[in-house]
């Protein structure tokens, strides 16, 4: 057993064990097992409140006792993030799963972090409504870990991205204050905007306990269209027309491979009619270009990416991309050069510059490729989020350099979790 395993086991009295249990009650107390591990950092206990108030109390008892605490909700992206510095106790928003209010006539609904992405949108189905956000593994997903990660796929084109789609939200600080932030009305801007600074901070400033978000409308019909394009110019090239163009496009994407011919796709949310003279105006904007029915799987690309990197182990590498739209096929070209005939590639990068990477190969070769495009990356305004280094390399900073954004991170940091209780060492700059 490792130092930091120890100390923690140290820290975990049976005074401490017996307060938890007073507060959740013994059934929803017990060790950690390997299961519970975060990036390979064993767990001591994993707590299961039932209500936020029980939940700060167990965050409050964490902090006094100085412990490291872990928030998690359905464990879909625990691994995102660098290894913690102690995982004394995960905090399990599981039993804090309900829907409190859906305010359809306001489009507006109010949930628990507990709760999964997919519950969410089949009941706002019921009501002809969506919260407009395609997050990865959705039936596994909840409303705290997706927001905590800022998980956003194609829709956030049209949409926003989630700190556009929250209005509100409630956190749980570590000295046992459940704070809240704004409001049930689409319009509401009083008061500090706790909810868009807690989304993407990882978990690092409070604990998500609620959400409340705007909803949008289900669309009459969708129609997906897909263009086999010669090269990565050529598909740049038909992506920035359709951005210029009048088109009311909902997503719009490229898929591309080491032994694939890059692709475009286009999808249309509107009536039978809409679709149809969408349809039209991107088949004459595309001139020689030949736009052709698809399905929806077009869109499951980005999951797909991920859910094979995991399958693979110590075979792949996985990371998130940000650049401007017009730098989308000079970086794919810059990665293609990187990784040779050495490894297998694949991306998904949306028309915001936004999109995932993944590579198959030896992994020393990996790591140096990913090293190296982060920082051509970087020097040109861009980032590259690691979310899963080959096992049989040392692990990659996840990050890459926090910019002149760091040092105001560390003091918000300090300010909301003093003790440095959650999630220690797992955001930028080791935050």
């Amino acid at each position: 057993m490792d130092a930091a395993v120890s100390a923690g086991a140290n820290r975990v009295t049976r005074a401490l064990e017996e307060g938890l249990r007073a507060i959740v009650t013994p059934k929803f107390v017990r060790r950690g097992s390997a299961d519970d591990s975060v990036a390979g950092v064993p767990a001591q206990l994993v707590v299961e409140p039932g209500t936020e108030q029980e939940l700060a109390k167990v965050l409050n008892l964490a902090e006094d006792a100085g412990l490291a605490v872990i928030p998690r909700g359905g464990g879909t992206k625990l691994a995102w993030g660098n290894p913690p510095a102690r995982a004394d106790l995960i905090l399990s928003t599981a039993r804090l799963n309900r829907i409190l209010e859906h305010a359809w006539a306001d489009l507006t609904m109010t949930v628990e972090a507990g709760c999964t992405i997919g519950k969410l949108q089949e009941t706002l189905a019921k009501h002809g409504q969506r919260l407009a956000l395609d997050a990865l593994w959705p039936e596994q997903a909840t409303v705290g870990g997706v927001l905590s990660t800022n998980d956003s796929g194609a829709l956030r084109l049209r949409f926003g991205s989630l700190r556009d789609l929250i209005i509100g939200a409630t956190l749980a600080l570590p000295d046992g204050t459940l704070a809240s932030s704004g409001g049930k009305v689409v319009k509401n801007v009083a008061g500090y905007d706790l909810s868009k600074l807690a989304t993407g901070a990882l978990g690092t400033l409070g604990v998500i306990t609620r959400a409340v978000f705007r909803v949008h409308p289900l669309p009459k019909e969708t129609r997906t269209l897909t263009c086999a394009c010669d090269d990565l110019a050529d598909a740049q090239r038909l992506v920035r027309a359709v951005l210029d163009s009048k088109l009311a496009h909902s997503a719009l994407q490229i898929r591309c491979g080491r032994s694939a011919q890059p692709q475009v796709d286009v999808l249309f949310e509107a009536t039978q009619a809409g679709l149809a003279a969408q349809t039209a105006q991107l088949k004459s904007l595309a001139g020689n270009q030949n736009f052709d029915d698809s399905t929806a799987d077009a869109w499951k690309a980005r999951q797909e990416l991920y859910s094979t990197a995991k399958a693979s182990g110590a075979k792949a590498a996985i990371a998130k991309l940000s650049i401007l739209p017009a730098q989308i096929a000079n970086t794919i070209e810059i990665l293609a050069g990187l990784c040779g005939d050495g490894a297998r590639w694949n991306a998904v990068v949306q028309a915001t510059g936004i999109g995932c990477v993944r590579m198959e190969g030896e992994a020393l070769a990996l790591q140096a490729a990913f090293l190296s495009f982060r920082a051509k990356l970087e020097s040109a305004k861009g980032s590259l989020v690691v979310h899963q280094s080959p096992a049989t390399a040392s692990r990659m900073e996840t990050w890459g350099d926090g910019g002149d954004a760091l040092r105001l991170m560390r003091a918000v940091k300090q300010q909301m979790d003093r003790k440095n209780t959650l999630n220690p060492g797992r955001f930028v700059g080791g935050i």
